[in-house]
């Protein structure tokens, strides 16, 4: 396991944010030279706000939305060509997944809500398998090991909308809790609501910590942004974790290029109707 991250000097980005591509351009600072992990061209002060939507029943429905086709939304993934460096194709399931988020939740009163909570970041379904096609893409950090999966799906708008509404919820439902993990004992578990960029027709975020200690003795801290928006009939969603500094522009800069990037598909998939 790997300790709590120090403080690191981030790295002032340039240059707006556009539909096709990002630049990769990142600048260090001359006494700590980190790379900030950012997308290139999102700015480190991330404006976010959050949205409302309407709640909507609890199970999801069945029936078939109808969104992309699995062609368009493989074109709508975002990349390593966006983000640039340190950004590579994965080479592996992060090992925090097993060793701590496969869980339980201790206190029998937050059971129901802090639990779903873990299984939807141990599955990495947040909404349950999709009626329609999807696609995938992991990549990681090279410089610090962190992991982001990013995946687009076509779900009903209702079903989206109430899971959203439920995630709104959990920062003062669970806020904060104890869980007991398969492979580091117990851990302290934190959950904090994470601004969004006003991206898509909805959008709800967290983040969630979890910190404790190995059976040697090590400290452990662990950090897991989960991020949804809707656009339309079809779904971003976003988990971006790991030992190192998570740091939140780099999860609320991959959604808004995101979901602009699959506006500007479903555009193209109706002019071609």
């Amino acid at each position: 396991m790997t300790p709590a991250p120090a403080t690191a000097t981030r790295a002032a980005l340039a240059s707006a944010l556009s539909l096709t591509a990002l630049l990769t351009t990142a600048a260090c600072t001359a006494d700590d030279r980190v790379r900030s992990g950012l997308p290139a061209g999102v700015e480190q002060e991330a404006t976010a706000s959050a949205s409302t939507a309407a709640p909507a029943a609890e199970q999801p429905s069945t029936a078939p939305p109808a969104g992309l086709t699995e062609a368009q939304l493989r074109a709508a993934l975002i990349t390593e060509m966006d983000l640039g460096e340190p950004w590579v194709p994965t080479r592996g399931v992060a090992t925090w997944r097993d060793g701590l988020l496969k869980a339980q939740v201790e206190d029998e009163k937050e059971d129901a809500p802090c639990r779903r909570l873990l299984d939807a970041l141990y599955t990495e379904e947040l909404f349950g398998a999709p009626a329609g096609p999807r696609a995938v893409v992991t990549l990681d950090d090279a410089y610090n090991g962190s992991q982001l999966r990013y995946q687009v799906a076509s779900y009903r708008p209702e079903d989206v909308d109430r899971t959203l509404q439920w995630m709104r919820t959990l920062p003062d439902t669970c806020g904060e809790f104890t869980a007991r993990t398969a492979r580091a004992g117990e851990q302290g578990v934190e959950v904090e609501e994470l601004e969004l960029p006003d991206a898509g027709d909805a959008r709800a975020a967290l983040r969630v910590t979890m910190t404790g200690e190995t059976a040697d003795g090590e400290p452990t801290y662990l950090t897991v942004d989960l991020a949804a928006v809707r656009v339309g009939e079809d779904t971003i969603t976003l988990t971006n974790g790991g030992y190192g500094e998570i740091a939140p522009e780099v999860s609320q800069g991959v959604v808004e290029l995101g979901a602009e990037r699959l506006t500007e598909i479903r555009r193209q998939g109706r002019l071609e109707v």
